[in-house]
């Protein structure tokens, strides 16, 4: 069994939330409050800020060429093309780039993306990889899945959103990321092997609490 075979069984559960959350079932049959995603869309880009620079540590840790220039596309396909998909909805949700440059980050999103930009600084390569692959593999899957609903993805405001991560240009970057994991992992011992799943499974959990996050608009705790 592959690696990443091992960790999608391990992690089917918690995916199941998020597939069923109201937050994505909402973007898919287009119940969604716009409010409670133009939360969402300011939270993210923040948060995409941070992830980027795991894709840039990548570039440097990555011990040959081809996989620097691959970590090098996915630092270009996120700061591009995701991050301008963010300004686009911003104008449908009428949020100026002053108020996404200046917007201040939720405890989640902070607790987020400083937990993977630990990961990356401070460990291997494989273990960086993990820690930012459930995003990457979670959004394609949900993608997928939600552009079979019919409508789905010529949705005034959340089909442009579907459209992206079902794209193939997306599918096939998580894939690469799901084979460099397999390969980063492959022939390690199991107490390494662990540690790496520990890190899949964290991640993977604060991904279905940003969705919670951002459905229920929360900022911090104390202040509300």
């Amino acid at each position: 069994m592959k690696f990443s075979e091992r960790l999608y069984e391990k992690v089917q559960p918690i995916w199941k939330k998020n597939h069923e959350h109201p937050f994505v079932q909402g973007m898919g049959n287009g119940s969604l409050d716009k409010e409670k995603f133009r939360y969402y869309m300011i939270q993210d880009y923040l948060y995409l800020i941070d992830y980027s620079k795991l894709f840039a540590i990548g570039t440097v840790k990555a011990n040959d060429l081809k996989t620097m220039g691959k970590f090098a596309e996915l630092l270009d396909s996120t700061l591009n093309t995701e991050m301008s998909l963010h300004r686009q909805y911003a104008k449908k949700f009428d949020i100026s780039e002053e108020e996404l440059e200046n917007a201040e980050p939720a405890a989640m999103t902070l607790s987020y993306s400083h937990y993977m930009l630990h990961v990356g600084q401070n460990e291997g390569l494989a273990e960086l990889v993990a820690a930012l692959l459930p995003c990457m593999w979670s959004y394609a899957e949900i993608g997928k899945e939600l552009s079979k609903i019919p409508g789905a993805a010529e949705h005034e405001f959340y089909g442009d959103w579907i459209s992206m991560y079902a794209d193939d240009e997306f599918q096939e970057l998580a894939k690469w990321t799901i084979d460099l994991l397999d390969d980063l992992t492959e022939g390690k011992p199991e107490h390494e092997l662990s540690r790496i799943e520990d890190i899949f499974l964290n991640t993977t959990r604060f991904e279905f609490m940003f969705w919670d996050m951002a459905y229920n608009q929360e900022m911090w705790p104390a202040d509300e």
